[in-house]
């Protein structure tokens, strides 16, 4: 593939932070930094065919996961759009772990660029040239490269998943709100009183023989709210009364997140590849 030369580069600088924040402390303000150092080091060079690098925009993913999809994150959608409407030539980013983290995602995201003719940059790579039938290695240097950090942010993410599991396993207080009667404090579980007390309370009832929804109904009667200040239901008393209930609908609600997941990847694919055709 031929690039036109033009004697100036029209970049869109590309820069992104997910959700649960920056483990590596890689913020926003050093990504754009970075790029527009990178910009002026290689202008007129021929890294960029002697042309002299402009950011267009600037475009932003704000704490938005690195593995959703284009249209799913508006700085990556914004900034293939000036591509494909002939407003920009190509994308700057630090390095495509902030283009997209899931490799799949990633391969996309350059197959749409170099489809509508761009180019995609990256501080620590200079030019990702479009795949070449008779230069196969360059894809296969890509992907395996995309794959192994993909695999080693799998190993660390797995790592601090069974470091959470372990620690709630011993009592201790891993992530997300503590259960009712429990608090937390300085990061430790510790127990809520006043909770607790309304937990014996209905352990008493219980053991008289008053139903499920009869308990939650003397709890809702006397104006008494759950953890989250609402009204009871006899499913979320029969999850904190009965073990086998509550490890019930915890595996239910680990089914459901892993269908969710599977359908978000499908629909993401058919998302990023309705742009190619």
């Amino acid at each position: 593939m031929t690039t036109p030369q033009r004697s100036s580069l029209r970049l869109v600088l590309l820069r992104r932070v997910s959700t649960a924040g920056q483990l590596d402390g890689y913020g926003l303000d050093a990504q754009e930094s970075d790029c527009r150092k990178w910009g002026r080091k290689v202008s007129g060079t021929a890294a960029v065919g002697g042309a002299t690098v402009r950011i267009v925009r600037v475009c932003t993913d704000g704490g938005i996961t690195g593995k959703a999809s284009d249209d799913e994150r508006p700085g990556l959608h914004e900034a293939l759009e000036l591509i494909a409407a002939g407003e920009a030539d190509g994308i700057l980013a630090p390095n495509l772990d902030r283009v997209a983290r899931e490799l799949t995602v990633q391969e996309a995201t350059l197959s749409v660029v170099w489809a509508h003719g761009g180019r995609i940059f990256t501080v620590d790579h200079g030019e990702h040239l479009p795949d070449d039938d008779d230069d196969p290695m360059r894809t296969f240097v890509r992907q395996v490269m995309g794959a192994a950090a993909q695999l080693e942010r799998g190993i660390i993410a797995k790592r601090l998943r069974n470091g959470r599991k372990t620690k709630a396993a011993k009592g201790g207080y891993a992530t997300g709100a503590p259960a009712y009667g429990q608090r937390a404090v300085d990061k430790e579980l510790q127990p809520h009183d006043q909770e607790a007390e309304v937990i014996a309370r209905m352990r008493q009832w219980q053991a008289e023989g008053v139903s499920i929804r009869g308990i939650a109904d003397r709890l809702n009667a006397e104006g008494t709210p759950t953890k989250r200040g609402a009204r009871w239901h006899p499913t979320t008393v029969n999850r904190l009364l009965n073990p086998e209930a509550r490890q019930a609908a915890r595996d239910q609600s680990n089914r459901v997140r892993a269908a969710e997941r599977e359908e978000t990847k499908r629909r993401r694919a058919d998302r990023m590849l309705s742009r190619l055709t």
